[in-house]
């Protein structure tokens, strides 16, 4: 069984399970997803899309429809009982679910582990109690749990190996009918609805500031599969050379000179490319404010977390203006050994995250867990 609540985890659980049926073809598979999973030949029982939202107020809008989903899931895993769960990041959802299907019996792997170390480090009691084995795709996870007596695996980060080859910068800018002799600035604003609803507006308003400095700019919107058209309306601005392209963050990212994106997973993808970046974060301001009192870190961009330092700017909440996130696109385009500087800090981020195979190591640890369970 396998629950996981937003895009990145559907990825990551599609690559996982592919990896899991190299080992075991017969392997079944159900749960909590989107297509990814579905596409790797999971039976959905329930379906994430209107679950995944940013902060603790938004979260209450779809407390109902998370309430039935659990129910739903907890009987399927009661009818079906399951070799073990796989719980994929998106903790708010899955810290309810492991406790209900621990309580069957069921061995519990949390596999993209929760950020305990940006907040409410309470959790870790949590997990050392309705987990029987941590997956971290960040290195410096392990030792924390390690420290805490918690069975932990470090696998890497399987976007290292997600990230498909794509065409050359020429043949995409062809395709976009763009300009290759002038620069490209990528904007990443999320895939989540409320996510997009704070930063789109905040990016589209940026353009025509950029573009006064910058007259050749052009830009490409990477909307994501799950969002439809009438988000985006705010990108078509008179005078500003843009395109949409849904689907397909990789091409984007690969074919730009700069990038503007929200923060989250978008900002390691972003970094595998080796393309310099500003990251926006903008919540409900009481979310932000109830959340900076649970906050033990003072930087949210995952690069710079990973990093240790602060490798690109961050514009957070009331920061995050048209003004400051034109300011800091002009930057980088216009100061060589500034964005230079940030593009090698950038590489160190890469190694960091460990080589291929994380899916592979992954799968290779959820199958320990069965087996030992199982074993007389």
């Amino acid at each position: 069984m396998i629950s996981c609540g937003e895009p990145s985890g559907d990825l990551y659980a599609g690559a996982l399970v592919a990896a899991l049926r190299r080992r075991e073809p017969d392997l079944e598979v159900f749960g909590l997803g989107g297509e990814r999973l579905k596409a790797a030949g999971a039976e959905l029982v329930a379906d994430f899309h209107g679950l995944s939202v940013t902060g603790l107020t938004e979260a209450l809008a779809v407390l109902p429809r998370s309430w039935r989903m659990l129910r739903l899931l907890t009987e399927a895993a009661r009818t079906r009982k399951p070799d073990a769960l796989v719980v994929i990041d998106y903790p708010d959802f899955n810290f309810r679910l492991m406790r209900a299907i621990k309580g069957l019996g069921v061995p519990v792997i949390y596999y993209v582990s929760p950020q305990l170390w940006a907040w409410r480090a309470g959790r870790m009691k949590t997990m050392k109690r309705f987990v029987d084995r941590v997956l971290p795709i960040f290195p410096f996870e392990e030792a924390l749990y390690q420290q805490a007596g918690v069975a932990v695996r470090f696998v890497g980060h399987p976007l290292i190996e997600l990230i498909a080859p794509v065409p050359s910068r020429e043949v995409l800018i062809q395709r976009w009918n763009l300009d290759p002799a002038l620069p490209v600035v990528a904007l990443l604003p999320g895939s989540r609805i409320n996510e997009l609803e704070r930063l789109a507006p905040v990016m589209a308003a940026a353009l025509p500031m950029i573009v006064a400095r910058v007259p050749e700019a052009q830009f490409v919107v990477a909307q994501a599969p799950n969002l439809s058209n009438h988000w985006f309306e705010g990108f078509g601005i008179p005078g500003v050379t843009l395109r949409m392209v849904k689907g397909q963050a990789d091409e984007v990212l690969h074919a730009s000179d700069t990038v503007i994106t929200a923060s989250g997973t978008a900002t390691v993808q972003t970094a595998l490319h080796d393309k310099p970046m500003v990251v926006l974060y903008k919540l409900s301001p009481m979310t932000y404010r109830l959340g900076r009192r649970l906050a033990l870190v003072d930087t949210y961009a995952m690069v710079n977390l990973i990093a240790g330092q602060r490798v690109v700017r961050e514009l957070i909440q009331d920061d995050c203006t048209p003004e400051a996130v034109a300011a800091e696109t002009i930057r980088i385009l216009t100061d060589r050994a500034y964005r230079q500087q940030m593009v090698d800090e950038l590489a160190e981020v890469r190694r960091r995250l460990g080589g291929a195979g994380a899916s592979e190591r992954a799968a290779e640890a959820v199958l320990d867990v069965v087996h030992s369970a199982h074993a007389p």
